[in-house]
């Protein structure tokens, strides 16, 4: 078979799968490339009541919203990623921060990671985690679910995620009744990226093998008609 016939075929063949494949809406996948997490007032007040006191920050950026106490930038080594069904769906990864903070001038965390641990206990966790990086590297709180999740395909947030003190940070604090309690509020602001599903890949492969053949068959076309005349 000459590679004009093929071409044609491989066009044809295209043109009528393209013409009865039914169009299907799928969930699409995103990761988080950038953006800032913010904790509330709220929660220098209760951990204050406690007797943690912040006594300094390092490297932090200012919140969103505005009002709330401190924000910490997300970092690139971020890998977490997600889906658009169901609005959000959290999928894997974890997103990484940058910035520390002090309390009682003694003790300083940061650098925290956001990501999932399986088999919390926690009364109201969500099987997400914050974990501290810097100097405890354990976990010091569980997180609720969010509130009512906002994304437009390019910036998601994710406000009203409850701060939970985890086991390991109430037996660092020397006092296991403390697992659980509420311990201020957090939100993330986040940029994000599409990740390309195989699927798509190909279809871009096919599309463009088709477009190839067309550009050959229509030559292959001009060429036999110049040698006619």
């Amino acid at each position: 078979m000459h590679f004009f016939q093929f071409a044609g075929i491989l066009g044809c063949t295209t043109a009528a799968f393209i013409s009865i494949a039914p169009i299907q809406v799928e969930a699409a996948t995103f990761k988080v490339i950038s953006g800032v997490t913010s904790i509330d007032r709220d929660h220098e007040e209760i951990l204050s009541s406690i007797g943690l006191n912040l006594t300094g920050t390092n490297q932090t950026v200012a919140p969103i919203p505005s009002n709330y106490l401190v924000g910490f930038n997300i970092d690139s080594a971020t890998n977490f990623t997600f889906s658009d069904e169901g609005g959000f769906t959290p999928l894997s990864g974890t997103i990484e921060h940058t910035g520390t903070v002090t309390f009682n001038n003694q003790i300083t965390v940061g650098n925290f990671s956001i990501g999932f641990a399986p088999g919390r206990t926690v009364t109201g966790a969500s099987g997400l985690v914050l974990r501290d990086t810097f100097s405890l590297n354990t976990i010091l709180f569980d997180l609720s679910a969010p509130g009512l999740v906002a994304f437009d395909g390019h910036n998601l947030t994710i406000p009203d995620v409850k701060l939970l003190i985890s086991p390991e940070f109430a037996n660092i604090l020397g006092d296991s009744k403390l697992t659980g309690l509420f311990a201020g509020t957090a939100q993330i602001d986040a940029q994000v990226a599409a990740v390309p599903e195989p699927n798509s890949v190909l279809a871009t492969l096919v599309a463009g093998a088709a477009l190839l053949a067309t550009r050959f068959y229509t030559q292959k076309i001009k060429c036999t008609r110049s040698f006619e005349a």
